[in-house]
């Protein structure tokens, strides 16, 4: 059964209310009204006034679970224009149109038509995120690199003696960056004669 409501000369244009109103249709009333009341757009609030009306008068007239209605679908006319005018350059007006719409809403707890919209409230599943995969630590399938590397003294204890270090020249960490600094750049005239004694000068 399908119940109406009306909502005459509303202050907005036709053509964004309808923009509106496609996205309730075949929706679910209270789903609907979650929809329009977090939308960011004016005539929101007008089509969320009409449905709730017409959900009101199906439960109080004719006795209908508010929980089973759907919005059927919610037509919307243009209505009268309110006609201002605001000044111009040189004398002149121009023409302001102040225009309204004619809502009318229609729901139902029928089932809808293939044509109509249909959605309902569905919850997502969680993501499944998959466990971090460990090497293992310890046992055969160890690669080379991850074992731990006896200490000169534990080996010494156990009766094996270290390999024998080859002699090499060695470097102190200072003499290798002394090495790879870059050379200072070489002092201007102009900077060597600010350099020089006042005696020298005077000379």
């Amino acid at each position: 059964m399908e119940v109406v409501a009306t909502a005459k000369w509303v202050r907005t244009t036709a053509r964004k209310a309808r923009l509106v109103t496609q996205m309730v249709e075949g929706l679910p009333v209270a789903e609907a009204l979650v929809l329009l009341r977090y939308s960011p757009r004016s005539a929101a609030r007008d089509v969320a006034k009409v449905i709730k009306s017409a959900a009101a008068n199906a439960e109080h007239n004719y006795n209908l679970d508010s929980s089973t209605l759907r919005v059927a679908r919610v037509e919307v006319d243009g209505a009268t224009i309110i006609k201002r005018w605001r000044a111009k350059p040189r004398g002149m007006v121009g023409s302001v149109f102040k225009r309204t719409s004619h809502l009318r809403a229609f729901v139902t707890d029928e089932e809808l038509g293939e044509h109509v919209r249909k959605r309902t409230a569905v919850r997502m599943p969680r993501a499944v995120i998959p466990a971090p995969t460990v090497a293992p630590t310890t046992g055969a399938g160890t690669s080379s690199a991850r074992r731990r590397r006896r200490r000169p003294e534990a080996e010494g204890a156990a009766g094996t003696e270290p390999a024998p270090v080859a002699e090499t020249a060695t470097t102190t960490a200072s003499e290798a960056e002394a090495e790879t600094a870059p050379e200072a750049p070489k002092p201007s005239r102009r900077m060597r004669r600010k350099q020089q004694p006042a005696e020298e000068k005077a000379e």
